[in-house]
């Protein structure tokens, strides 16, 4: 699979890794998995990092998005890691919010739709920052745009595609956050269309089953997939995983 990423999702509430649902985050309780007792960033982040080896991590601070308090103290940790990239959606809304960002050592800011105030911040941050470390993450529920937007508002995702690419940006994320938690498994029709009319890198994230899953996107020519249940509860072990990757 060269070149197709694996990547572990940690969801960061209140400085803890929680377990998320489909998108509520009100809910969200404390990660209770098979691989360790801790729920602490770093010790869950070591552990894919040396057990699962797997060296991309998506982290969604919530403290961040949801409250406006990002968590820089474990950023500063992650920071000292070697061989590891980091991909983090810190809920950006202006392009001020990025700055701080840029002190630590992260491989790829995340651009939610969801928190978003304009295209012209996104073109603002592209511009500034070049493309190669800017993902837009395309935020959905039940397959319809979360965002802020307002000519965005009840479009169809496939039709902002042509939009994107126009402020070159070339890598997405399809984040449906109705089949986070859920294990939902397949690829809808949506995101073959715009894996189809997309011309970067399309990663997807929620909804992932087990391996089977895994290897559908990859013969689809998906860039990657983003999974957290199911690494966390052992639907998807170390084992396998090996396996898969190099196919």
């Amino acid at each position: 699979m060269q070149n197709f990423k694996i990547i572990p999702v940690v969801d960061i509430l209140n400085s803890k890794v929680v377990h998320a649902i489909k998108g509520e985050r009100d809910k969200y309780n404390l990660l209770k998995t098979y691989l360790t007792n801790s729920s602490e960033p770093i010790d869950i982040i070591n552990i894919f990092k040396n057990k699962f080896k797997l060296s991309t991590l998506y982290i969604a601070d919530l403290d961040a998005i949801m409250k406006q308090k990002p968590n820089f103290a474990i950023l500063n940790e992650l920071s000292k890691l070697k061989d590891v990239e980091i991909m983090i959606d810190p809920g950006i809304t202006i392009y001020e919010d990025i700055l701080e960002f840029l002190e630590y050592n992260i491989k790829y800011i995340i651009i939610g739709l969801e928190t978003l105030d304009s295209l012209e911040t996104l073109r603002t941050i592209v511009n500034r920052l070049g493309n190669q470390n800017v993902i837009l993450s395309i935020d959905m529920y039940k397959q319809k745009l979360l965002t802020r937007i307002e000519s965005f508002q009840n479009q169809d995702p496939l039709k902002i595609i042509s939009i994107i690419q126009k402020l070159e940006i070339n890598q997405i994320i399809l984040l449906d956050l109705y089949s986070i938690g859920q294990k939902l498994g397949g690829i809808s029709s949506l995101y073959l269309k715009i894996k189809e009319n997309f011309d970067g890198d399309v990663y997807v994230g929620g909804g992932i089953k087990d391996y089977n899953d895994i290897v559908l996107y990859y013969r689809n020519n998906f860039s990657g997939v983003l999974i957290g249940t199911a690494l966390y509860d052992g639907s998807i072990k170390p084992q396998k995983l090996s396996e898969i990757i190099n196919l």
